[in-house]
């Protein structure tokens, strides 16, 4: 397959460009860049930095990937930025490599829709087929579960955790970890239970759904502390992978839960 590179592009020397793939109009490819096949870089783009970005992946206007993070403590040191496959990155997107305090790489899996002026700040690990928003801001060294969504206009506190299949309302200000399959909103955030229509629209077994919804009664509802919440949930509901995911969360959380 034929690569196209447009003439008012700059690719580095030693930037590797995949088969097929296309670096449009006044683009910036770095030297130390790494694009997969069928890549598209619309015009106006800047990649660079120690950059790998996955096959099938599009890049729209005016996205920068890849340049130095805004954290005073970062010194020049060689770091990071990953980007899997089938991701689509629109306009205004920023997403910044990581550091060496923070383990040195900025990840992002496959799948994923960044929404139009999305922030990844440095070191942040993002899963696969996460959404988010128009303006959704991650600090630095936030982790993003598979299938979360983020609402538009969100800021998520640095160092949180987004659990698996967690939807953040539009304009949260998320300062503790958001639990997995659940509804998160507001500033500060708090948490509104159980996402049951997502569960049913994912095709979640019901009962599989109502234990979920026992679980977060017994966390938010039962004027039980964590502590306690957790070890009801112990007692009252077994055999259910996603109600033992839900306690290895909370029990894992440095900066505490949402509720």
């Amino acid at each position: 397959m034929s690569t196209f590179i447009h003439g008012t592009a700059i690719v580095g020397k030693g930037a590797q460009i995949g088969d097929g793939s296309h670096i449009g109009a006044f683009s910036i490819v770095g030297e130390q860049v790494k694009l997969g096949d069928r890549v598209h870089i619309d015009s106006n783009a800047v990649i660079d930095g120690i950059t790998s970005i996955g096959d099938d992946t599009r890049i729209f206007p005016f996205v920068s990937i890849g340049l130095a993070p805004q954290d005073l403590k970062y010194a020049g040191e060689p770091t990071a930025t990953e980007i899997g496959k089938r991701n689509q990155i629109r306009e205004f997107v920023t997403i910044h490599r990581g550091t060496a305090g923070g383990g040195g790489i900025t990840k992002i899996g496959d799948n994923n829709l960044l929404m139009a002026q999305a922030h990844v700040a440095h070191d942040c690990q993002i899963g696969n087929d996460v959404i988010m928003a128009n303006a959704a801001t991650l600090a630095g060294h936030v982790e993003i579960a598979d299938r979360a969504n983020i609402g538009a206009y969100s800021g998520i506190h640095q160092f949180c955790r987004i659990g698996l299949e967690a939807f953040v309302g539009g304009y949260s200000v998320v300062v503790k970890d958001a639990p997995p399959f659940a509804i998160i909103q507001g500033n500060h955030a708090k948490c509104f239970g159980l996402n049951r229509v997502g569960m049913k629209r994912r095709g979640y077994p019901k009962d599989t759904i109502e234990k979920l919804h026992h679980a977060y009664h017994l966390i938010l509802s039962a004027k039980l502390n964590t502590t306690q919440a957790v070890e009801k949930i112990r007692q009252e509901i077994s055999g259910c992978p996603e109600v033992d995911l839900l306690v290895e969360f909370i029990e894992t959380s440095k900066r505490g839960v949402v509720k």
